[in-house]
């Protein structure tokens, strides 16, 4: 196969990360279609174009929760913005919640109930198994206390440590409705589709990020029965903890998410692989400074147009050979 990909013979390779190693030639590739951009590095996604000599190939980045880095390369960069806020067909909107952990009893029959009428649900734990430095519920805890309090029900378990074939079988029963509440870490984050799963608890949900809450939330919702999201959460929360909740509760747009997200943890770096964190101060604040950005865009554009020479100069004096990562 990675012969007739090398030759061109295979129009379309269909990957994992394995597309980006150097044993993998695409010295033809026109187009990189990069699915939960979120998941690949900075300069992942620019080996991918660097696979090309001499010219740049077309990348089409999907994402439901673009990365801060990305949302601020948006306004700052050449990089062009779709939004899809419409819900597919057949698809309910999620109702959140946010629990506190004193009333875990309650979310607990709250399951029982929803898998009583034929659904099924889904409970995150940010641990697999119990830490020294972090006092957090785990998975295997979760699981063996849930399996005690639903005996009536079947409870399953997946984590990152399982083994490929023992997690296949696990999830095959789920989506067969054999396992009626699946345990799990954040495996499930992305490419889950059960659309009987009608409730996502998430334990600890203030130790998640905005993304990650936001994609194991769209693990439900995904049927047309009214689906809920229960965010488990352990008092006090920090200043950032709250804002985070809030976030997540107040909206379902996951572009209006990522904004919150920038506005957190800020837009890493344009020149550089960090894809969050505070800026090298060289560069305006996105929060307050959309005006002039937008200016400067404007103007960056019209002189690439009518001075090229000189806006080669400009990249050579601010970015020198790191000019390449404003592409990834």
């Amino acid at each position: 196969m990675l012969d007739k990909i090398a030759t061109g013979e295979a129009l379309l390779a269909v990957g994992t990360h394995a597309l980006i190693e150097d044993a993998v030639v695409l010295d033809r590739l026109g187009l990189a279609v990069v699915d939960e951009q979120h998941r690949f590095g900075v300069r992942q996604r620019l080996a991918l174009r660097e696979k090309v000599c001499g010219r740049m190939p077309h990348m089409l980045m999907m994402s439901a929760t673009p990365i801060p880095r990305t949302l601020a390369m948006s306004y700052m960069a050449d990089l062009d913005v779709s939004v899809l806020d419409e819900l597919p067909p057949g698809r309910s909107p999620i109702l959140t919640k946010l629990v506190s952990a004193s009333r875990r009893d309650e979310v607990v029959e709250r399951v029982r109930d929803a898998c009583r009428e034929g659904r099924q649900a889904y409970w995150v734990c940010p641990l697999i198994e119990e830490s020294e430095a972090l006092q957090l519920q785990t998975a295997i805890e979760t699981h063996a206390a849930l399996s005690a309090a639903l005996p009536a029900l079947n409870v399953g378990l997946v984590h990152g440590r399982l083994k490929p074939r023992d997690k296949a079988i696990v999830m095959d029963a789920f989506v067969r409705g054999e396992v009626h509440l699946l345990v799990a870490t954040t495996v499930i984050e992305v490419g889950v589709d059960v659309p009987n799963a009608s409730l996502m608890v998430i334990e600890h949900a203030e130790r998640f990020g905005l993304a990650q809450i936001h994609q194991l939330r769209g693990r439900v919702g995904r049927g047309a029965a009214a689906s809920s999201c229960v965010l488990i959460y352990v008092p006090p929360l920090s200043e950032n903890g709250r804002a985070r909740l809030r976030a997540i509760y107040e909206t379902n747009d996951g572009f209006e998410i990522a904004r919150r997200d920038l506005q957190l943890r800020g837009p890493g770096e344009f020149i550089g692989a960090r894809q969050s964190g505070v800026p090298l101060l060289r560069y305006a604040d996105l929060a307050c400074d959309v005006d002039l950005v937008e200016a400067a865009r404007a103007a960056a554009e019209e002189m690439l147009a009518r001075y090229p020479d000189a806006a080669e100069a400009i990249l050579a004096r601010w970015y020198g050979s790191r000019s390449q990562l404003l592409r990834a």
